[in-house]
């Protein structure tokens, strides 16, 4: 059997990498804004004062839900061009700033560092402009999917931005406890 997989096998290869990495990549992502208590529901968020752009509570989940998961497909294009050019460094990037991407959650809700994630969110845009870029390479599909994210991380740059302006004393904000105990 020297022949080459058929169109249908392949679409299958593919298929079988989306519905694996596709769930791996959500379940991680919200696994990690769970560990850092993010979200409105946050007693030392939602003390913050918050920029006038903010979108409500419920959009990240929507939002970051459709980005990762239009993440995960990107990703599983490029494991799935097995013997391409580049992959091997594509794949290294899209770790790397996913790895970048779950730490920005315990950092900025978590450790209350507001800066800091800004400074992390810059970074996390130039390894998935890089990410993208190299993923372009390899499939066209691959790097269009990633867009959106990258716009996303424009847009949370600016809020974290904002917030950190707006909150000259976010690091060292203590909520008090919601009730007390005698």
């Amino acid at each position: 059997m020297n022949q080459i997989a058929s169109k249908g096998q392949l679409r299958m290869s593919l298929l079988r990498w989306i519905l694996f990495i596709v769930p791996v990549i959500v379940l991680l992502g919200f696994m990690a804004g769970q560990v850092a208590g993010s979200g409105e529901e946050n007693r030392w968020f939602s003390a913050l004062e918050k920029p006038a752009a903010q979108p409500p509570g419920w959009l990240f989940g929507v939002a970051w839900s459709i980005l990762y998961a239009m993440m995960g497909i990107s990703f599983a294009m490029i494991l799935h061009a097995r013997g391409a050019p580049l992959r091997g460094l594509a794949i290294i990037l899209f770790l790397v700033q996913f790895a970048l991407n779950l730490f920005w959650s315990p950092l900025f809700f978590g450790m209350h560092q507001v800066s800091a994630a800004f400074w992390l969110l810059v970074t996390i845009f130039i390894a998935a402009l890089a990410t993208t870029m190299v993923f372009g390479r390899i499939r066209k599909a691959a790097a269009w999917l990633m867009v959106p994210y990258l716009a996303w991380l424009c847009f949370a740059g600016v809020l974290n931005k904002q917030i950190d302006w707006l909150n000259p004393n976010a690091e060292t904000l203590v909520v008090p406890a919601a009730r007390t105990q005698i």
